[in-house]
């Protein structure tokens, strides 16, 4: 093999695998001189890639952990099971996961064969996820167009409803994606509104690049971040405070980290209360999936719906047991 890249490819490929590879071994199978691996050995250390050799009568090399990660070699197999797990991560807005899984899921699919990536979507397709987030399910493809236009910084074009219903155009220039561990959010200048705004990702729909670059403004806050909590602040605010008839630990496991931590107020009892900004429909729903008995003490916007809601649902099973 007289093609040096493509040799360094492939004893970078045969040297991802975890063993150790005699200086002969790799000789033969790449059909050039000892000394020839080891001069690529010594190329592939410049790159970056931290190779091992073992002393000996045979000798050996082994890629092994170093200070930095350097790119990696998959296989047809490995990619897609790397991009249907980041799809399933990326899809609910999963706390912990944030934006650095978009990115690296938008620079694998920028790369995939079609024959690979109907495969991904398909194996997706055709599965059901155990786990879910608390926020809409979206679509990974929505995630990894609007990041790659955030990060070539590419004009970005999208249907947008908003949460009355009402139904828009935007052409934007993207920032960043946020997530607050139940939703994703896009920070944004929206050009036909001449100011930055944030959207809900789940609410954005047939986002596509325009490829018309443009040279990024200087954000009105320190970060992506803040601008979304300024944006979000504008809303109503509760005081929630509610007493669950559960130990401390059953109920701060099922309830979303962003609401606080319940304090113990007994053995088999324990209260929330916190400030929040969500709506009184999200908040009735999370806390009847704690699956415990409770009592809401406010806010009074709270106590109502889940009354109202009370009623619906009783008068619901109350007619499919006379019906």
């Amino acid at each position: 093999m007289t093609d040096t890249p493509a040799r360094l490819l492939n004893l970078l490929s045969l040297l991802q695998t975890p063993r150790e590879w005699p200086g002969s071994e790799l000789a033969e199978r790449l059909e050039v001189s000892p000394r020839t691996i080891r001069r690529d050995i010594d190329r592939l250390r410049e790159l970056g890639y931290p190779v091992e050799a073992t002393k000996g009568a045979v000798g050996g090399y082994r890629l092994v952990a170093g200070t930095a990660m350097p790119p990696l070699l998959l296989d047809d197999e490995e990619a897609v099971a790397i991009a249907v797990g980041l799809r399933a991560g990326a899809g609910h807005a999963i706390e912990g996961i944030e934006e650095a899984s978009v990115r690296a899921l938008a620079k694998l699919e920028q790369v995939l064969p079609s024959r690979l990536r109907h495969r991904v979507t398909a194996l997706q397709s055709a599965t059901v996820p155990l786990t879910q987030g608390d926020g809409a399910t979206i679509d990974p493809r929505t995630l990894t167009v609007i990041a790659s236009a955030a990060t070539g910084r590419e004009r970005l074009r999208f249907g947008y409803r908003a949460g009355d219903g009402t139904e828009s155009r935007r052409l934007v220039e993207p920032y960043r994606l946020v997530s607050t561990g139940q939703r994703w959010y896009l920070v944004a200048y929206d050009l036909g509104r001449e100011d930055w705004r944030t959207f809900r990702v789940d609410r954005v729909s047939e986002p596509f690049a325009t490829g018309a670059r443009f040279t990024a403004r200087e954000l009105p806050t320190k970060s992506g971040g803040e601008l979304l909590g300024a944006s979000r602040a504008g809303r109503p605010e509760h005081e929630v405070d509610v007493t669950f008839e559960a130990p401390v630990g059953f109920v701060a496991a099922r309830l979303p980290s962003h609401l606080g931590a319940p304090v113990a107020t007994g053995e088999l009892t324990s209260r929330l209360s916190t400030r929040s900004h969500d709506s009184v429909e999200w908040l009735a729903l999370r806390l009847a999936l704690v699956d415990c008995e409770f009592t809401v003490h406010g806010p009074e916007a709270l106590v109502v719906y889940m009354t109202n809601l009370g009623s619906r649902l009783e008068r619901a099973t109350s007619r499919a047991r006379h019906g």
